[in-house]
């Protein structure tokens, strides 16, 4: 009895391939043949009698013995790669080097030879099966469904599917069969009709592949720098127009040849090969051009991305984006040469001042109203590395209350009567990258502190109305003044918000100590309204110079812009000189104003002019007084007096003080000169001038 006309077993060694080439056979001669398959691994053993069995390998005859019955035509099928999953390996670049995995070397040679036959050779395939020694950890691999042979360190696998089998073996089988004469028209369409659905397959891949490629190029084109890009073996895989006029080299030449071909510059070519850092910038002149250099790798791989930027363009950007700041107001209008003046402890505080602009740290900034607060915070922006970003200055004297909040934080849309619509970005968030400068810190309100430090500390903000937190990147300069420790004493400046803005700290000299720079100033003034012909008498200068200028520079901006309007015959003399009224008064001490009691009320201190003592200066007064009677009783009774026993006896006269507030109090006495602090045993004692104080308030019965 022969072999069944229009029937066929398949043998195959595993449960994947035996699917796929019973799918395979199926399609092309199932309408006509049946076909029945079995896996060597998975299937119990049946006898298969008086049928044409196909083996997948002849890998598995010795298995495939079992299920040969009698009277059976065996027929070994050759195999190519399945390529009907080919379009997977397009997706590996040009030259890649990948594993081709499977079982045996007899079955990756042939796999390997199969992808030559079939023209794919874009690749660098690298032989690999069980037992074969590892010479170089690849990252890619490619196995026909053998997944679990795939090395632990390979990073991407592309499984293809097992072999199928061959035109050769098909034709075989139609000749074994006694159907080629009948069939073989048949057979051939369906394979080719395989193929053609393959091909549209791929033809649409390219297609989509080229579409992708040319919106890149016209991308990297439109870029207005230079982008190189070089795999990890050094060859230039993106090279855009801009590059081609910056190195002169036409796109054609440069592309997949090795970068060492194309730049010449030796330094250049080092900076950009260096794989020892990641991401670098670097300097560089080529063909007698400046450019900015920014190198990075994008992969694990190695394969590097670099960038040339002219730096001529680089600069006019820098340029208009300063441009742009001065349109918003947003940029600091002075710089440290501004600030005029030699003496010796404004030359001393401009010093501390650059080494300060040189931090990321909050600064804050004491001095009197006219002593340049605001050139100081410009300059220190101007001399840091923020320079390049906003300068916001705020004046919290010049905000009403209820618009502080808003302006500093901004508003989501909706979050008050009359918010405009959108929502509005604070100065904050305008400041971003920059500076911004808080003058006047010292008059905000708590509830507006409290908002302050969370800025300072968390760098992140909360809009008006909105629940989205911010981060912002600004450096804080603030002012003030006033004597912010003071207030802190009354309760109206948090002590831990005092301690954030006081990271740095800056003193400014007041004009009053160093008259020697009058001089210069009033030349500097003369010469920046414009009117430099006009000259000043002697007796003017000196007249200026012996004046304490309690408003400082502005006040002396002030006084001369007067002269510079009133005089005739471009000269301004001593009549020129404004009246007493014009200048500002003396902020009196405390001293000054204890000493100078009403003789008309004993009871009231003539306090004309209270300074940075606020509003409760007589209690405040009557406090330190009644502080300088216990030290002068226990300075008589004991001799050395220290701030322990100050507190101690502040308690028995039931007016307790703690003795940190006690410190404070004294350091006020102190800088009034009516006490001296000496260490050791001698410690603290009231000098002369505090002695005719305790006397002229006892006369007036003031204690």
């Amino acid at each position: 009895m022969g072999i069944k006309a229009r029937e066929l077993t398949i043998l195959a060694g595993s449960e994947e391939t035996r699917r796929t080439l019973d799918n395979q056979l199926n399609e092309i001669i199932g309408d006509f043949i049946r076909i029945r398959s079995y896996s060597v691994d998975a299937h119990k053993v049946t006898k298969v009698h008086n049928q044409l069995i196909i083996l997948s390998s002849h890998l598995i005859e010795e298995e495939a013995q079992a299920y040969i019955g009698d009277n059976c035509t065996v027929l070994v099928a050759r195999r190519i790669v399945n390529f009907l999953n080919i379009e997977k390996i397009y997706s590996v670049a040009k030259g890649e080097k990948v594993l081709y995995v499977n079982d045996f070397p007899e079955t990756v040679q042939e796999a390997i030879s199969s992808f030559e036959i079939l023209g794919i050779n874009h690749l660098q395939l690298i032989p690999y099966f069980p037992g074969k020694k590892e010479e170089e950890k690849i990252k890619i691999a490619i196995t026909p469904g053998e997944l679990d042979l795939v090395p632990p360190y390979v990073e991407e696998v592309i499984n293809i599917g097992p072999r199928l089998i061959d035109i050769t073996t098909i034709i075989t089988i139609l000749n074994r069969l006694g159907l080629l004469e009948e069939k073989q028209d048949q057979v051939s369409s369906k394979y080719i009709s395989t193929i053609t659905r393959l091909s549209k397959r791929l033809g649409a891949a390219n297609q989509e592949a080229n579409k992708i490629s040319d919106h890149l190029k016209k991308v990297v084109n439109g870029v207005n720098d230079g982008i190189l890009a070089i795999n990890q073996m050094g060859r230039v895989t993106v090279f855009n127009e801009i590059m081609e006029r910056f190195l002169r080299v036409p796109m054609k030449k440069a592309v997949d040849r090795h970068v060492r071909d194309i730049i010449s510059d030796r330094t250049l070519y080092d900076f950009i090969i260096n794989k020892q850092e990641e991401e670098a910038d670097g300097y560089f002149t080529i063909n007698s051009m400046s450019y900015m250099v920014h190198r990075f790798m994008i992969d694990p791989a190695g394969t590097i991305v670099v960038t040339f930027k002219d730096a001529s363009e680089t600069i006019e950007m820098e340029k208009q984006l300063k441009r742009e700041l001065v349109k918003r107001g947003f940029y600091g209008k002075y710089n440290f040469k501004d600030i005029i003046g030699s003496h010796p402890e404004l030359q001393r505080t401009k010093e501390i001042a650059r080494k300060l602009a040189k931090t990321e740290l909050t600064i804050l900034i004491q001095g009197e109203s006219g002593t340049g607060k605001e050139l100081f915070a410009s300059s220190i922006h101007n001399a840091s590395t923020r320079n390049n970003g906003p300068f916001l200055a705020v004046n919290f004297s010049a905000l009403p209350e209820d618009l502080v909040e808003s302006e500093l934080f901004g508003y989501e849309e909706g979050a008050f009567s009359g918010a405009k619509k959108g929502g509005r970005k604070g100065l904050f968030e305008q400041a971003d990258g920059g500076t911004i400068f808080l003058d006047e810190i010292g008059d905000i309100s708590l509830k507006v502190q409290a908002r302050l430090l969370r800025v300072l500390q968390e760098k992140e903000l909360l809009r008006i109305g909105g629940n989205k937190i911010i981060p912002v990147d600004v450096r804080i300069v603030a002012a003030t003044n006033k004597d912010l420790l003071a207030l802190i004493e009354e309760g109206k400046f948090r002590e831990d918000l005092y301690h954030r803005l006081k990271v740095l700290f800056l003193q400014l000299p007041e004009l009053r100590k160093r008259k020697e720079d009058i001089e210069h100033l009033i030349a500097h003034f003369i010469h920046q309204s414009g009117r430099q012909h006009i000259k000043l008498e002697m007796q003017v200068l000196e007249r200026l110079k012996q004046y304490d200028w309690y408003g400082n520079i502005r006040e002396l901006k002030n006084t001369i812009d007067y002269m510079l309007a009133v005089c005739e015959n471009n000269l301004i003399r001593e009549d020129d000189i404004p009246n007493e009224g014009f200048f500002q008064q003396s902020r009196k001490t405390v001293k000054e104003r204890a000493l100078d009691m009403d003789s008309s009320d004993g009871n009231v201190i003539n306090t004309p002019q209270l300074g940075t003592l606020g509003t409760h200066q007589q209690e405040l007064t009557e406090e330190l007084l009644n502080l300088m009677e216990i030290l002068y009783y226990l300075q008589n009774k004991e001799g050395s007096v220290s701030r322990r026993k100050i507190s101690a006896e502040t308690k028995v006269r039931q007016r307790s003080l703690t003795e940190q507030q006690v410190r404070l109090r004294l350091n006020t006495l102190e800088k009034m000169g009516f006490i001296e602090k000496k260490r050791g045993r001698q410690g603290t004692r009231i000098t002369e001038a505090g002695f005719n104080l305790l006397k002229k308030a006892k006369e007036k019965q003031y204690v």
